[in-house]
């Protein structure tokens, strides 16, 4: 008859997945006449499957009859006599018998499998020193635990030869796919749970457990607190103060954690009990926090800083998004704060990986996570166009679009050369580039080349003409070399580059991105305020390009960073507001600005009229009312928007109108009283004052009152408004 042990055995035999690699180098090692190493240290964040493998390793020593030693390391006391006792009774010695003794004497292959080795760190050093060398040469000693060997064991040119050290990542996503697959999870559902558990082999056990209890489900972490809570407690056994959770929690939400970093983002005012104003950071030391989080296993320590195993972060985050929202959304707060200052200050690759940093506070959103690639860092390096170049340029153009595309990409390369970028490998080859074609600069005999470029100025002729000192762009050609528009390390660079363009660029009225894939982009471009612009799109040699385009007059940089503000900390389920700060600016042409200024005169003592005039959601009522709002707001740190992002808000929806004519009229009377600065415009002044600011009866009366000609008066009154006109454009322009 089966036993249960048995079954319990078949069972776990039936669900392991992957570990090929692992279990290959274990059996070989296990099958060498002479051992080629005697230490296999495997080691791995909680939950990674050490256990499951240790079992794997022992159920195969069993089968091929080798004798085998499993010690548990949390179910003894980290002493030296309690590991020996433990071992007389797995052995089933009598205690007066020596296991090290019987163990040396062994001359057939054996092994010992120890587990959990974090619980008797204490012990690193005795068996190093003492028990493990004294062990037959024909043992194989297998130590799992969270941690990588100590420097005891890297620092003995003995135990470096005869050990060999095995970090246990997680289960790949086919590895993944095949395990849900055979606990019966729908496959509808895998997407959802390898974005959270990216592999984890106990995350995976664990979610199996919920459809095992409900299979009609929607998985999201949020609605699974369960499970995130046992996660949350394999990777943390103790969290020693509330700091040591804050910086914990902080490092899941930034994507590079430095001393410098923490310290500015904790740096929040606290009022002390003698009415002092400290930072968080002052108060704290960050030194040892950051070692503390340093000595993590589910930390991992890179060039440019420390971040969580990718499930810890995923875990760290769905507990503090469900157990204290508020701190998540203050913590997004301070950090996107600290990265705005960060981008005031650097340059070149700096800045590029603080834009970086910036957009990875968006990384809980789906939209933006399948997106970009997330690493610690890139080899890449931003470069400008080398005649060299050419080449290799027009050839990745070749390649994905086509000669006739490839012929258009030579002409810009010849026409606009200074609008290239070029991104570099290590070999400083070009490993993909960005072209951005200058629309206002371009001829016809530029357009008529390029259908592109040529459908984008059609359509700004059409629906937002370009005014003096604006420019219009089309990011016209952009790829890797190796895999084009899809998402990768190259990808990622090319749209932190976009983004740099749109801050960095003055005068900026348009941008066009076109797509040879449109549709796999909507979500992220939509999230980033990019509308589609159908009318654009446009063919070359059969291939069809989807464009997305965005008005940086109506929603401008700086207000475009505030909608992003917004949405930083939403998640696939919640919605994702694009609607600017109030109502969106109006972008007018010059004649119909200057029509909007001549009927806004007409009716200067008509608030009601005036509320419906364009100017109301010019740029230049916009600047004044901001500008009104920093002077009398303090900015403070907040859980969510400031108060200045508040009241601007306020000032710019439709029940402020009021607030908005008021600042329309003003600035209509500064433009007219300026006039008197001349005493050739003096006469316009006047004839505009009696007439619209104090105005007369009648126009006739009002030229009674100048002492002029009504012909006269009517040629002032129109150089007048002509001249207030011209004004109040350059300021809505400049």
């Amino acid at each position: 008859m089966t036993s249960l042990l048995q079954r319990l055995s078949a069972e776990r035999n039936r669900r392991f997945v992957g570990r090929g690699r692992e279990v290959e180098l274990f059996i070989d090692a296990i099958a060498s006449t002479e051992l080629p190493f005697h230490i296999l240290h495997v080691f791995g964040p909680g939950g990674v499957g050490k256990t499951t493998l240790m079992q794997q390793f022992l159920r195969f020593c069993e089968r091929s009859k080798i004798s085998t030693i499993y010690v548990e390391g949390r179910n003894i006391e980290a002493a030296p006599e309690s590991f020996v006792s433990t071992l007389c009774s797995l052995m089933g010695l009598n205690e007066s018998d020596s296991p090290l003794d019987v163990l040396a004497q062994r001359q057939e292959r054996n092994v010992i499998l120890i587990d959990t080795y974090e619980a008797i760190t204490q012990l690193d050093e005795w068996l190093r020193e003492v028990f493990l060398p004294h062990l037959s040469v024909n043992t194989l000693i297998v130590i799992a635990g969270r941690n990588p060997p100590s420097s005891g064991w890297c620092s003995d040119p003995g135990w470096q030869a005869l050990m060999h050290t095995l970090p246990l990542r997680n289960l790949t996503p086919e590895e993944s796919q095949t395990y849900l697959t055979t606990r019966d999870i729908p496959t509808t559902q895998h997407r959802a749970i390898l974005d959270f558990t990216h592999g984890h082999p106990l995350a995976l056990s664990l979610v199996a457990e919920v459809f095992a209890q409900g299979k009609k489900i929607s998985f999201q972490a949020e609605s699974a607190p369960n499970v995130v809570k046992t996660l949350l407690s394999r990777f943390i056994k103790e969290v020693p103060t509330p700091a040591h959770r804050m910086v914990l929690e902080a490092c899941a939400v930034i994507r590079l954690t430095t001393e410098v970093a923490l310290n500015q983002i904790l740096a929040v005012p606290q009022n002390t009990l003698a009415g002092e104003a400290h930072s968080l950071g002052e108060i704290l030391d960050v030194h040892d926090l950051f070692e503390w989080l340093r000595g993590l296993s589910f930390i991992e320590s890179g060039q440019l800083g420390l971040f969580p195993h990718d499930l810890a972060r995923e875990v760290l985050i769905a507990d503090l998004r469900w157990r204290n929202s508020e701190f998540y959304t203050e913590l997004h707060h301070r950090a996107r704060q600290y990265y705005t200052k960060r981008l005031g200050q650097t340059q070149g690759q700096e800045k590029h990986r603080v834009l970086l940093d910036y957009i990875f506070l968006h990384r809980d959103n789906s939209a933006i996570r399948s997106c970009f690639t997330w690493g610690e860092e890139s080899s890449l390096l931003t470069d400008s166009l080398r005649e060299t170049d050419k080449t290799a340029l027009l050839g990745m153009v070749a390649k994905y679009e086509g000669e006739e595309s490839a012929k258009i990409a030579d002409h810009w390369l010849k026409r606009q050369p200074q609008n290239v970028v070029v991104f570099r490998d290590l070999h400083s080859e070009p490993a993909g580039f960005a072209m951005m074609v200058a629309l206002q600069t371009a001829t016809v005999e530029d357009l008529s080349a390029d259908p592109g470029a040529l459908a984008s100025w059609q359509y700004l002729q059409t629906h937002a003409p370009l005014r003096p000192s604006e420019s219009a762009t089309i990011f016209r050609f952009w790829m890797a070399r190796d895999t084009y528009q899809a998402v990768s390390p190259t990808q990622s660079l090319i749209f932190i580059n976009f983004v740099q363009y749109f801050q960095k660029t003055p005068g900026l009225a348009y941008t066009f991105l076109p797509c040879a894939q449109a549709d796999s982009w909507t979500a992220m471009l939509n999230y980033f305020d990019l509308t589609r612009l159908s009318e654009t799109d446009f063919t070359v040699e059969g291939r069809h390009y989807g464009v997305y385009g965005h008005d940086w007059r109506i929603v401008s940089p700086a207000a475009w960073q505030e909608i992003l503000a917004r949405k930083e900390v939403t998640t696939a389920g919640e919605s994702v507001d694009n609607t600017p700060v109030g109502e969106p600016l109006l972008v007018l042409s010059q004649p119909e600005f200057v029509e909007a200024v001549q009927n806004a005169l007409r009716n200067f003592s008509c608030p009601d009229v005036l509320q419906n005039n364009p100017l109301v959601r010019s740029r230049s009522v916009y600047k004044v009312l901001s500008r009104s709002v920093e002077e009398q707001v303090t900015t403070k740190a907040s859980m969510s928007a400031s108060p200045k992002d508040t009241q601007l808000s306020d000032k710019l929806s439709s029940g402020y109108l009021r607030e908005r004519v008021n600042v329309l009229q003003n600035l209509l009377k500064q433009a007219v009283e300026s006039l008197q600065s001349s005493p050739r415009a003096e006469k316009l002044y006047r004839a505009v004052y009696r007439t619209y600011l104090n105005p007369a009866p009648t126009q006739e009366q009002a030229a009674e009152l100048l002492d002029l000609p009504f012909s006269t008066y009517r040629r002032h009154l129109k150089a007048g408004m002509t001249r207030v006109a011209d004004i109040l454009w350059q300021r809505e322009i400049s």
